[in-house]
C-alpha cells in the first residue's frame, strides 16, 4: 500500500522520523495499530530500544559489536525521543573531530586548545 506526499503530514513527529530511518518499523506500527496509539507506541520504541542499548552494553564487557548495537538502539529510541536524537547528534560530532586528528577536543570536556 503506497502512501503519497500528502499522508506524511498527517503523522505524529516520531512516526515521519521512523519513515525516514526505518521504513519497515513504520510499516509494522501501522500493521500493529501503533500509529493511532501515540503513547503505547512510545512506550514499544523505549522498550524496544531500551533492550538493544542494554543488550550493546553487555557486549562491552563481553565479546561482540558494542560499538554497532548501541547506536542502532539509540537510532530506535531516536524515532520518539529528542534526548536520544540529541545524543546521536553529538556522537556524530565527536566522532568527526576525532576523524580529523582532534581527540581530546572530541572526548574531554575541559580542552585547552
Amino acid at each position: 500500500m503506497d502512501r503519497c506526499a500528502c499522508h506524511v503530514h498527517e503523522l505524529q513527529p516520531g512516526a515521519v522520523a521512523l519513515q525516514r530511518i526505518m521504513p519497515w518499523v513504520q510499516k509494522m506500527t501501522e500493521m500493529l495499530g501503533l500509529d493511532r496509539s501515540p503513547r503505547l507506541r512510545k512506550l514499544v520504541i523505549a522498550v524496544i530500544g531500551s533492550t538493544v542499548v542494554m543488550g550493546g552494553v553487555v557486549l562491552i564487557i563481553l565479546p561482540g559489536p558494542a560499538f554497532i548495537v548501541i547506536p542502532v538502539g539509540l537510532v530506535i529510541l531516536a524515532s520518539e525521543f529528542a534526548w536520544a536524537r540529541w545524543i546521536l547528534r553529538r556522537g556524530r560530532v565527536a566522532m568527526g573531530k576525532a576523524r580529523h586528528g582532534k581527540w581530546r577536543e572530541a572526548f574531554c570536556s575541559n580542552s585547552h586548545s
